[in-house]
């Protein structure tokens, strides 16, 4: 018994250890730089030399666990300039509750930022809810972007979507403090069902990481980032969707096919919402895609 007792205690202590580095791994942040954008608080990094590189994270994550951390950010900076922004309600950033601070305020937050840091056009990648700023503002400032990148996310009908339908429920899941599972998950009778881990890790991000609050404000403010369908073939920078044919918002991509002029469009195989980010392809295809509209030198 007493060898049982041994390899019990053994295995709890492993087991929280194994704990506190995922918190650790989950929770760790690379100090970086504020700037005040309509009297809110956003923090970034700025890494790298060369063609200036926007990342814009996804929802209820911060810059760091999207793009730092599955290796996007360090494939970048070799050869560019980038900037990785704790969306408004992310992060370092601050968390108004207000529904009114956010919508097409976030778009105006990466203006904002170019403009503090004296850049005049830069690349704008995105991912999940940082996919849907950057085709806003692909369609609103093009004249301050050299490409748009929307990754794991496409145009989603502010006349019908059930993805927008949706909103107000999860709203009022995370005022309640519950959490929230996937966003699009199964939301029409098309969209495949996303898997335990994928369920699992949005809902441990929504109830225990972020400020509910501040969540559900962005999420009812969210049609303020809507996109019309005859404005996506008024777009006249090159776009790159990429996106895993087991996302639920795939159907998204798939609308823009054919409708937005200079679309590039990966799909990778077998891979779901939380897959695609840390798959080589989406930093290769990424990459390939930035060099081949590189869009010449920053401008200051």
């Amino acid at each position: 018994m007493e060898t049982f007792a041994v390899i019990v205690v053994s295995f709890l202590g492993l087991l929280l250890v194994a704990l506190a580095g995922a918190v650790w791994w989950i929770t760790r942040r690379v100090d970086g730089q504020f700037f005040d954008s309509d009297e809110v608080r956003i923090h970034f990094t700025d890494e790298g030399v060369g063609p200036p590189v926007v990342l814009l994270h996804g929802f209820a994550v911060n810059a760091d666990l999207n793009w730092r951390l599955p290796g996007v950010l360090g494939a970048l900076t070799p050869d560019y300039r980038v900037v990785a922004m704790d969306l408004r309600g992310h992060g370092r950033s601050d968390k108004p509750h207000e529904s009114a601070r956010y919508g097409e305020a976030m778009a105006n937050d990466v203006v904002e930022l170019l403009d503090h840091l004296g850049i005049g056009k830069a690349h704008v990648v995105g991912y999940s809810l940082g996919g849907i700023i950057a085709l806003k503002l692909a369609t609103t400032q093009p004249d301050r972007l050299l490409s748009a990148a929307p990754l794991g996310a496409g145009w989603e009908n502010p006349a019908d979507s059930a993805f927008l339908g949706a909103m107000d429920g999860i709203a009022r899941a995370l005022e309640s403090g519950s959490g929230v599972p996937p966003l699009a998950a199964s939301l029409d009778g098309t969209r495949e069902a996303p898997g335990f881990l994928h369920t699992t890790w949005v809902k441990i991000v929504t109830r225990y990481l972020n400020d509910g609050r501040a969540l559900a404000a962005m999420v009812r403010g969210l049609r303020g980032l809507t996109v019309e369908h005859e404005d996506l073939a008024r777009i006249r920078i090159p776009v790159c969707s990429i996106v895993g044919t087991r996302d639920a918002l795939k159907l998204g991509v798939e609308a823009m096919v054919g409708v937005v002029p200079d679309h590039t469009v990966v799909f990778i195989e077998g891979a779901d919402h939380l897959a695609a980010i840390r798959s080589p392809l989406l930093r290769d295809s990424l990459r390939e895609f930035l060099t081949a509209h590189a869009g010449g030198k920053e401008t200051p």
